[in-house]
């Protein structure tokens, strides 16, 4: 409890002598002003989201087309779209990584084809508005980028399955400019363990220890987000860099299994990595989680109870759906999940993760990729200072980069890593 004081106490000053118009914090800070004083630091501090669908959407929507649909408008009103060149700019981002995310329903070879198609698809959006995004693949290249005015660009793979087993389709994705990868994404792979799946392997079987080495060696970031809390640990023990949860949010807020447990939250400490919060309603909601674990449940008993009539089991669940409308996520839930982050792992181990357009939803006022001023507008309310903020939108990412980039400079002496599955 003196800590937490002494902690509100320290914000409560910063914000004094840097803006005497904030003074009040907890409660008294205006939102308006609150939100410009967000915008304020982003200027300076590139605002750093880990994960953006955007490839996939365009892929899907737009028949893979980066021209299909036209990013220098706000796209808000004609598409379903949550991001464009002008919400960025309202929000203030200033680095995004796009995520290569293919489904995890595709066989392994046909999601390593489907992935280097998705980076080409980014490094076509970067290529079709050159004025605005710039590849990166450091930490300095971000830094530098926004400096000009421009967004800096970033590749992270979803989903461990498109390797297809091999560390040297894993070495031809880093070279290609994927800078993390998340280890699994809905289904267990063969070497570890999803959330969101039956475990295999108790987390990390062998080779999976040998892919986070690897990953390590050559400058790729361990995100895991979507693996199981025991692959959590597993890759924790194994990795000697920092690793990180591109768009994960608090198991101790909310119940969902794609959640961060409080355990492996304190772990972050120890390991330097980072845990980028996500705005995806079911993972911040409880209602909304529950809402979603019945509307399954009820769509297995109607398939159970119609088998051979799947269009009366779509027409009784959409019934049952306008008979229990969803509940709405909103931008207190967002923070409630930020703050229990910071709160546990730390302030230098937090920041954030969309997952902008990869969602059909999202919570009230976190409607798009103009929202992180609002976000940032309302943690200042609640006495966060400037040197608080600036580390939750960029500079813990920037540290973990660096920190992942110095590991992969100590192990460049190493010789490739030839393990195969079947070898252990």
């Amino acid at each position: 409890m003196i800590r937490k004081v002494l902690m509100t106490a320290v914000a409560v000053t910063t914000l004094m002598a840097a803006a005497p118009s904030l003074a009040q914090t907890a409660g008294g800070t205006d939102a308006a002003a609150a939100e410009a004083r967000a915008r304020q630091i982003l200027r300076r501090t590139p605002l750093i989201d880990g994960h953006n669908d955007l490839p996939w959407a365009i892929r899907q929507g737009f028949e893979n087309d980066v021209h299909g649909v036209d990013l220098t408008s706000d796209l808000s009103m004609a598409t379903r779209l949550h991001t464009d060149i002008p919400r960025l700019r309202e929000g203030g981002v200033g680095a995004q990584f796009w995520s290569v995310y293919v489904p995890a329903s595709m066989t392994q070879l046909e999601a390593a084809k489907a992935t280097f198609e998705q980076i080409d698809t980014v490094k076509r959006i970067i290529g079709g508005y050159p004025q605005t995004f710039e590849l990166a693949t450091t930490a300095d290249d971000i830094v530098r980028i926004h400096r000009q005015g421009k967004i800096a660009s970033l590749i992270g793979m979803e989903g461990g399955y498109s390797i297809d087993d091999s560390l040297g389709l894993l070495r031809e994705f880093r070279r290609a400019g994927a800078l993390y990868m998340t280890l699994t994404h809905s289904k267990s792979t063969n070497w570890a363990d999803s959330g969101t799946d039956a475990p295999k392997w108790g987390g990390l079987n062998p080779f999976g220890e040998e892919v986070v080495k690897e990953m390590n060696r050559i400058g790729m970031m361990v995100d895991l987000s979507h693996v199981s809390a025991e692959t959590m640990k597993d890759a924790i023990r194994v990795s000697s860099a920092p690793v990180i949860f591109s768009h994960s949010s608090a198991l101790g807020v909310t119940g969902h299994p794609r959640n961060v447990p409080d355990d492996v939250l304190a772990m972050m400490k120890d390991n330097g990595g980072i845990v980028m919060v996500t705005f995806v309603p079911g993972f911040i909601n409880e209602q909304v989680r529950s809402w979603s674990a019945n509307r399954s449940a009820e769509q297995a008993r109607l398939n159970s109870l119609h088998p051979g009539d799947p269009e009366r089991a779509r027409r009784e669940l959409a019934e049952w759906t306008t008979a229990h409308p969803i509940p709405r996520a909103t931008l207190d839930d967002v923070v409630a999940h930020i703050q229990h982050v910071r709160d546990v792992a730390g302030i230098d181990h937090i920041g954030l993760g969309g997952d902008f357009d990869g969602v059909d939803a999202l919570p009230v006022d976190v409607e798009a990729v103009d929202a992180y001023p609002r976000i940032l507008g309302r943690l200042i309310q609640n006495g966060w200072s400037d040197a608080d903020i600036r580390k939750l939108a960029g500079e813990n990412m920037l540290r973990v980069m660096r920190g992942v980039e110095a590991v992969s400079e100590s192990q460049t002496a190493l010789r490739p890593n030839l393990s195969r599955l079947n070898d252990r």
